[in-house]
């Protein structure tokens, strides 16, 4: 519950703080009169995709809001050490996440307790991180910036460095039409950077969308498999229902992570943690929230053959007479795999305007 107040708290701060006088004269004069050198970037939602959770129209994404989100990103300032950035734990060609590690790694060789998820499709999502403790994209780097395991950083130490800094003063004049740095503005070209991580060109998608794109005899197969034994969490286009959910895990001692009860307390929460989109799964390793499982084959043993009983446990993984599991053969294990490659987005993985500088 802390968690949850920081983050609601921090957002009051981003709304009603006297550091947002730069960002009032931003929206009364400095949009329409940089226009045609901070154009708009063309952010549309995917044919198949479903609606938006992200109000774009109170955060547009521009050339230069882009360009100085994207720099932010990469940049070790925003930790204490001066070398932990956002993206030093989500890396592109792994679909932003912290392929090399079981679990983050932070400052100084900390280590955290949970696998670093994918960023992509975050203009889609309601909530995010594993126990959903940020309900809102602005708010979300808060928590990895102030983590002791993580940034281990305040707000306010990052903007004076970033004020300090002889470069960004001139790059947020430019984003937003006037002078100041503030963590409003900080907040949003982060997330402008992030909205445009939209991953929906996948063999896959293409499929779904009805181009030109034939599945082979095994994804098919996978596909049908799939929307039987997997579709009912993992749902729609986004490959997620958003849901909390404990899907039998053994706690491990080590972290001892409790999940969603860490935000809303309720004693229904304990061990449930938030559907991960299977979008890019094929090489979002290692797997579960504390990355525990190392290839998608021991994903799938696991749920047939590695869920324990617990009060919490998810309903659906409890079988008529009472035992519990996936019932899957080898042969429909490798199929599903095939199908799941099919998530794979290679355009994503490659593009360039999400690189580092």
């Amino acid at each position: 519950m802390n968690k949850l107040l920081h983050i609601l708290g921090f957002i009051c701060f981003l709304s009603c703080g006297s550091d947002n006088e730069d960002y009032t004269l931003i929206e009364e004069e400095g949009i329409e009169d940089t226009q045609s050198e901070n154009p708009l970037l063309d952010f549309s939602v995917p044919s198949n995709f479903p609606d938006l959770t992200y109000d774009v129209s109170q955060n547009p994404p521009t050339e230069k809001g882009f360009e100085l989100g994207k720099k932010l990103f990469y940049d070790g300032q925003l930790a204490s050490d001066g070398v932990v950035s956002c993206g030093f734990c989500h890396i592109q060609s792994f679909a932003f996440t912290h392929h090399t590690h079981i679990t983050s790694h932070g400052v100084d060789g900390l280590i955290g307790r949970r696998n670093a998820q994918p960023l992509h499709n975050m203009a889609f999502m309601n909530e995010f991180t594993w126990d959903g403790a940020s309900t809102f994209l602005d708010s979300q780097p808060i928590i990895p910036i102030t983590a002791e395991v993580e940034m281990n950083e305040t707000v306010s130490n990052v903007l004076n460095k970033l004020r300090d800094d002889p470069n960004y003063p001139a790059l947020f004049a430019e984003a937003y039409g006037s002078e100041g740095i503030n963590a409003e503005r900080m907040f949003k070209s982060l997330s402008q950077f992030m909205l445009m991580m939209v991953s929906a060109n996948s063999k896959y998608d293409k499929w779904e969308r009805g181009e030109s794109i034939t599945f082979s005899e095994q994804e098919e197969d996978g596909r049908v498999l799939f929307q039987e034994k997997c579709a009912s969490c993992h749902a729609g286009t986004l490959q997620t229902d958003q849901s909390y959910r404990n899907n039998g895990l053994p706690l491990d001692p080590q972290y001892n992570d409790m999940g969603r009860t860490e935000v809303t307390g309720l004693t229904d929460d304990i061990r449930k943690f938030k559907v991960p989109s299977l979008r890019n799964i094929e090489i979002t390793f290692p797997y579960m929230h504390d990355g525990r499982l190392g290839t998608l084959e021991d994903v799938l043993d696991f749920y047939t053959d590695g869920i324990v009983q617990s009060e919490t446990l998810d309903p659906i993984f409890t079988k008529p007479s009472g035992s519990i599991g996936l019932e899957m053969t080898a042969e429909e294990k490798s199929k599903i795999i095939e199908f799941l490659k099919t998530l794979t987005d290679t355009d994503f993985l490659n593009d360039q305007s999400f690189a580092e500088f």
